[in-house]
């Protein structure tokens, strides 16, 4: 392979024929650039092999940016813990859908368009009770999701700027409504509708802990741990669940179904579970006696266990998000008092152990964002199976914004990546009174 630098180009050439393909090198604005390998198979009758696409690019996007050698995440150029620090997550939302923060006025306009989506179809009540009373909160929210589409008609063209405009605001607003109502159901409480007075954050707490029988003050700690929580997810580059949504959006499927096909994506314990994985794996080790015999464990590479909420498959450094969430952690955990919680106490001092080991260290096993967030959900009272749930409600702003960015992109095109063939060559077929 010989690198050709004007204009840039790779040179592929075929050893055997010595046919030989110039692929284009494109640049992004910051970051690896990369090899345009559409021209691969017509010059070469070879596709690429890549399981997972851990080293392709499958489209164009101005959203979000990560290093993972750095440990840097940004949305639209502003670094994640500046925006977590100093926004909120309805202005995370804007600049994610528009590319830019928005002016006192367009923020304004905003969030009173996505607090007055907020309400869901009153027929959704009925719907809802078609579902057990144990079912997974995600199995609800994923069923419940695709439904909108039969409920909001007029938001599913999406040739339609204005339609696509609206069915982005409505699954930004009726997520956590939607989400507080798995919640309520999965207890056998009455649903919460949302009040108007509130923040985005403070109304999915009041939705989620609520009662009829008394008013309920939103503790603003939790608010601010909450909102943080949404900051974080809200969006993550070319993640399972987001190329899932992409997949999906690149046939012509109306935005509800997408979304859906996004949560069903999430709800893989390698991905959005994580971090109730890290709770089952804290309720496994159970004893702080038993941390030296579970830190040790990633050392054998013959032992199947895996530590969860430690390292990262992109980020190669501390996950930047963990660093905010991490001091979200103590502020909620200091907030609330929490005292004899033997869960919570062994995952600080598992994260205390992990900090100073040198192994973690070396290895860069640091603790990342779902170690946090899963402690923080359990201190304010979720229990694990709404873990996943959570994360789907901040990821649904990343979702849209990636639909939106591939609809209106003229490149676009349905996806349909190619394989390479084991099976049987071609064979005659049998009777069946003779095999």
């Amino acid at each position: 392979m010989a690198e050709n630098q004007n204009p840039p180009s790779f040179t592929l050439t075929n050893n055997q024929t010595g046919e030989a393909v110039e692929l284009p090198v494109l640049d992004g604005t910051t970051g690896p650039s990369v090899i345009d390998i559409r021209a691969l198979y017509s010059g070469t009758k070879h596709f690429s092999f890549d399981p997972g696409y851990g080293m392709t690019g499958a489209c164009k996007s101005s959203l979000t940016y990560i290093d993972g050698e750095l440990g840097q995440l940004m949305h639209g150029g502003y670094s994640i813990d500046e925006l977590a620090e100093k926004s909120d997550f309805l202005e995370v939302a804007f600049l994610l859908l528009n590319g830019e923060l928005p002016t006192k006025t367009e923020k304004e306009e905003f969030d009173h368009a996505i607090t007055h989506h907020t309400m869901v179809h009153e027929q959704l009540n009925t719907f809802f009770r078609g579902f057990r009373r144990d079912a997974h909160p995600m199995a609800i929210l994923c069923g419940v999701t695709g439904a909108l589409s039969a409920f909001y008609h007029d938001s599913t063209d999406i040739n339609d700027p204005f339609q696509r405009m609206v069915a982005s605001r409505r699954l930004i607003a009726k997520m956590p409504t939607l989400a507080a109502m798995a919640f309520k159901y999965s207890l056998g409480q009455p649903f919460n509708y949302p009040r108007n007075n509130l923040s985005y954050s403070e109304n999915f707490l009041q939705m989620c802990f609520g009662v009829p029988t008394e008013d309920y003050v939103v503790d603003p700690v939790l608010a601010d741990a909450m909102d943080k929580i949404l900051i974080l997810h809200a969006d993550h580059e070319q993640n399972a669940s987001t190329s899932t949504v992409r997949l999906a959006g690149s046939s012509g499927a109306n935005p509800f179904a997408c979304i859906a096909a996004g949560i069903a994506a999430l709800w893989g314990p390698a991905h959005g579970g994580a971090n109730e994985a890290v709770l089952n794996m804290l309720s496994e080790i159970g004893d702080r006696s038993r941390i030296p015999e579970y830190i040790k464990k990633p050392r054998d590479k013959d032992d199947p266990f895996r530590l969860f909420g430690f390292g990262h498959r992109v980020y190669k450094n501390f996950d930047p998000r963990a660093k905010v969430m991490r001091q979200s952690c103590h502020d909620v955990l200091n907030k609330l008092g929490i005292k004899d919680e033997p869960l919570l106490d062994l995952a600080m001092e598992l994260e205390d152990i992990a900090l100073k080991d040198e192994y973690f260290i070396e290895k860069k096993l640091y603790p990342n964002v779902d170690f946090y967030s899963g402690i923080i959900l359990k201190a304010m009272g979720f229990p694990t199976s709404m873990f996943t749930v959570l994360f789907a409600v901040a990821r649904t702003v990343g979702w849209v914004s990636q639909w939106k960015e591939m609809i209106e992109d003229p490149q676009q095109r349905i996806g349909r990546p190619r394989q390479l063939y084991t099976g049987p060559a071609e064979r005659k077929y049998v009777d069946i009174s003779a095999r």
